[in-house]
């Protein structure tokens, strides 16, 4: 089987989701196309270089209906023989789109892609798409639907995670996110995003407060409690799935749950072949893939068992890891992957995660892959995870090694 390498990864800074956010004037066609413009520019590619865009994102109505990866390469400077293809696996949707083009390469389908994702969650709102897994009765209730904040609740009820350590988590996300934008570690990745006389809209993570401590964090108040415990709450639904928990323990609220914001990203991955023809050298070899389905009540558990998965399909142990990147949707999810295994805190999310620097759904998955490979080389480190839980119950891991 053909290597699949990637040759490069880029990001946008994240803007707040909403309508004082710096980069909401943007639409996300055009913020995606300004990914795929960057990453022809930084290695001199042709307009046809790439055999296809391979695009997430996760509410795909309004301006992210349609096909959007193809609108992207429409408006950006590739040639318009380019296709794209736009998928969803929710907050997995950035990811997928890196691991489909691996597998494309690997199996020989094209020499190389432009993968990645947007999400404007200040313009489309999270859950506007009226998903039926939601909306629709005869769905929801037989899957025992909750909402993701409840799930998160849910899993620290199950994992004895208590709101201290749910806020110690977040407090050092933003410590740690702090520290690596003072030292420049995200400068090689992030493309400051301008205007169209060229002046600066956003050159850094707006999201972040690194003021944040302990004590400012105690004063906010759950945000699922009122949610969950109203009659018929949804507390009731999950007590109904799990009757042993005999109580839903409310520990999350916005400082230990992801921010929402708008951003995008993408990766350049290509064969061998593909990188000698434009003079670029590998950075790493993407190893590994997987994806799984999972309890879609608990919801968020998909860390834990697609790593499980990508483990045992490759042979290797979690031993053999340098780093992890487990993206912080909520701090429960972290907690419990690093209790499942006995991984020292230290070596995952070394740059800070979603709890600082917030969660454009659809672009995610490939943020933190780029963010890896970025660690990675400043660490002399070989081997990495980015894993991501994914709505409705599901789970996606990428591997990657460095050349």
């Amino acid at each position: 089987m053909t290597d699949a390498y990637i040759y490069d990864a880029v990001r946008s800074p994240r803007g707040k989701g909403r309508k004082d956010g710096a980069l909401h004037e943007l639409t996300s066609v055009r913020l995606s196309a300004l990914m795929l413009n960057a990453i022809k520019e930084r290695n001199n590619l042709e307009g046809h270089a790439v055999e296809d865009v391979i695009w997430g994102n996760a509410t795909q109505v309004m301006e992210q209906g349609g096909c959007l990866a193809r609108t992207a390469v429409l408006a950006s400077d590739l040639d318009e023989s380019i296709p794209g293809l736009a998928i969803n696996r929710f907050c997995a949707s950035g990811m997928e789109a890196v691991n489909l083009a691996a597998n494309q390469v690997r199996g020989g389908a094209g020499e190389a892609y432009i993968a990645g994702g947007v999400e404007m969650m200040g313009r489309v709102a999270m859950g506007s798409d009226g998903a039926a897994v939601a909306a629709d009765p005869t769905v929801a209730l037989g899957s025992y639907f909750v909402p993701q904040g409840i799930s998160a609740d849910i899993i620290a009820t199950e994992y004895g995670f208590s709101r201290d350590e749910a806020d110690a988590l977040a407090v050092e996300s933003q410590r740690r996110a702090k520290e690596a934008w003072d030292a420049g570690r995200f400068s090689k990745s992030v493309v400051t995003v301008k205007d169209q006389n060229g002046l600066d809209i956003l050159s850094h993570d707006e999201y972040m407060r690194p003021q944040t401590d302990m004590q400012s964090l105690g004063a906010l108040n759950p945000s699922f409690q009122q949610m969950g415990e109203m009659m018929p709450g949804f507390d009731h639904i999950a007590l109904m799935k799990y009757p042993h928990l005999e109580k839903i323990n409310h520990i999350h609220h916005a400082g230990n749950s992801s921010g929402i914001v708008d951003g995008s990203a993408a990766v350049l991955i290509g064969n061998k072949e593909f990188g000698e023809k434009y003079g670029l050298k590998p950075r790493a070899r993407i190893r590994a893939t997987a994806k799984i389905g999972t309890d879609p009540t608990i919801m968020l558990t998909g860390p834990v068992p697609v790593t499980e998965k990508i483990l045992a399909d490759n042979g290797m142990a979690i031993s053999d890891l340098d780093l992890f990147e487990v993206n912080e949707a909520f701090a429960s999810v972290v907690l419990r992957f690093q209790q499942a295994f006995d991984v020292d805190p230290a070596k995952v999310n070394v740059n800070g995660g979603s709890i600082a620097m917030g969660h454009p759904l659809g672009a995610t998955g490939a943020i933190i892959i780029g963010t890896l490979l970025d660690e990675l080389e400043r660490q002399d480190k070989e081997t990495g995870l980015a894993t991501l839980c994914v709505a409705s119950g599901m789970g996606a891991a990428t591997i990657i090694e460095r050349v």
